[in-house]
């Protein structure tokens, strides 16, 4: 559920005010360590984490009585179990998820990567990662407390994350469909912004999936305590957005509506002669989104020559996707980037990853790592290499470098998100169980402090976690000096090349401590 939404502030008002941005930059600013809760536990692997927890890594039980009704998440003794309910899948999500299913192409690999708006605790993300379906689950910190935390502590991608007067932090033409169950997003106001933004983000052809009011209002308009008029207003108001920005309404089934946006925009610029609103974009990076306003205009699809055709080129299906050439690269559209770099940057990879299971001994265990970080992720590489195994990656590309390699990211199947490592990264503590920084204090060295960047490292990395680090050698000896000081376990290890080169790794474990341990 998006802050605000309940009230149905306009996106200026849910912006925050200069005092609560001054409050979070010095709580951020604070150089302390972040103690993992008393009783902590390494969590449940892949996939029995997907239906249980340990109690005392997320000591909260506000949505086990909020939510006791939706059978999203219940407390069992030390464990907290999530049965797989949710407002508007009452027969669990693998049910909700089948039904949908039934609507759309979800089991032949044209639909990898999603996204869920007001995710919950993740259960539409959960069940669709045993199908192969990556999807980026994002909601507020709200009254209901970590939604997020338990998502990640379940083992699905996630970030806090809400619409507000912002551009969402991924790339045009990222996902191939995105999902709202009861998130409760005014998506009608504001000249339908957040659809607009939807918009953006989605692959041509893709889908957005709404369940919850409006839909099916003259079943449950008594249960939703609105009347029919107003419901009936609230989604003809929705139907006419999607249609100004040229969607087709291709399926409304029970509680299920699903939209899907054309392949291309030959057709829908020549219906802006007719219709006016919203406008296209001009001269707007369609994948700019750090800090980037939303705009009240339709972001344009790259040209295509025939009503065929798919603006940008056809991804693969998944798996072929993940090794392919990105339409992205393929076109030409990432300056000083071909073919060739893509395709020696996937073996480069592959050796890389290899040498990094030869000297940590933890990868060769299957239920080890679950959620991996790469902090600087560029084509997606280092997450590509490690397809095959039980784990999923965030592939972070910093703000200062080039960050126009998102979309191949995408493209590739994998997800991801742009951020500047001077700031704090949009999750709760303790949501990684591997690190991997590759180049990033080389990266960072003249625009924030080393010490900044360590301890949001540490802070999102859970107590026994790893950490790979690659970078300079002289660089390489002075992080050492500082993670030795944070109860990290750390060593210098070679280049997988050998001894003479210069770039070396610095391999870290972070040590198992908690609130109140008085022996550390």
């Amino acid at each position: 559920m998006a802050v605000g939404a309940k009230l149905h502030l306009s996106p200026a008002a849910r912006r925050p005010t200069l005092p609560q941005l001054l409050a979070v930059a010095l709580l951020c600013s604070a150089s302390y360590l972040v103690p993992a809760p008393k009783g902590y536990r390494t969590p449940f692997p892949w996939p029995t984490s997907r239906d249980v927890a340990w109690f005392a890594n997320v000591p909260h039980k506000e949505l086990t009585v909020e939510k006791a009704v939706q059978n999203w998440i219940h407390v069992d003794g030390d464990k907290f179990r999530f049965p797989g309910g949710g407002t508007m899948f009452p027969h669990g999500a693998g049910a909700y998820i089948d039904d949908i299913g039934k609507l759309i192409p979800l089991h032949d690999g044209s639909i990898r990567t999603a996204l869920d708006t007001g995710c919950g605790v993740a259960s539409w993300g959960a069940y669709l990662l045993s199908r192969n379906i990556l999807a980026m689950s994002f909601a507020p910190r709200d009254s209901h407390e970590a939604q997020v935390q338990f998502a990640l502590e379940r083992g699905v991608p996630a970030m806090i994350g809400v619409l507000a007067s912002n551009r969402l932090t991924y790339p045009a033409r990222a996902f191939d469909m995105a999902h709202c169950s009861r998130c409760l997003i005014p998506w009608q106001l504001y000249d339908g912004l957040y659809l607009i933004e939807v918009d953006r983000i989605l692959r041509p052809g893709g889908y957005w999936i709404l369940s919850g009011p409006p839909i099916n209002w003259k079943k449950h308009s008594k249960g939703w305590q609105r009347t029919r008029e107003d419901l009936n207003a609230e989604q003809q108001a929705i139907e006419s957005v999607a249609k100004s920005l040229c969607w087709k309404k291709i399926k409304e089934v029970g509680d299920i509506a699903i939209w899907q946006k054309p392949t291309n925009h030959i057709h829908c610029k020549a219906s802006r002669r007719v219709i006016k609103s919203p406008p296209f974009c001009s001269n707007k990076n369609p994948d700019a989104a750090w800090y980037d306003k939303m705009e009240a205009c339709i972001t344009p699809l790259p040209e295509a020559s025939d009503i065929k055709e798919v603006a940008g080129g056809e991804l693969k299906k998944w798996p072929q996707r993940l090794t392919a050439l990105p339409p992205r690269i393929a076109s030409g559209s990432i300056e000083g980037v071909t073919a060739e770099m893509f395709n020696e940057d996937t073996k480069l990879w592959k050796k890389r990853v290899g040498h990094y299971k030869s000297v940590i001994s933890q990868f060769g265990q299957k239920d080890r790592y679950g959620n991996l970080l790469d902090m600087n992720a560029r084509f997606g590489g280092f997450a590509a290499a490690l397809a095959g195994d039980p784990m999923w990656v965030m592939n972070m590309v910093p703000t200062v470098g080039n960050s126009t390699t998102l979309g191949v990211i995408y493209e590739r199947g994998l997800i991801g998100n742009y951020q500047d490592w001077c700031e704090g990264m949009s999750t709760y503590p303790r949501t990684y169980d591997l690190i991997h920084a590759d180049s990033v204090f080389s990266l960072y060295k003249d625009r924030c402090e080393m010490d900044t960047i360590l301890l949001e490292m540490d802070r999102i990395l859970r107590p026994e976690g790893t950490v790979i680090i690659r970078d300079d050698v002289d660089l390489l000896v002075k992080i050492k000096s500082v993670a030795d000081g944070m109860r990290w376990n750390s060593q210098i290890v070679d280049h997988e090349d050998g001894p003479l080169v210069r770039e070396k790794l610095l391999l870290v474990v972070k040590t198992y401590w908690t609130l109140g341990d008085e022996k550390q």
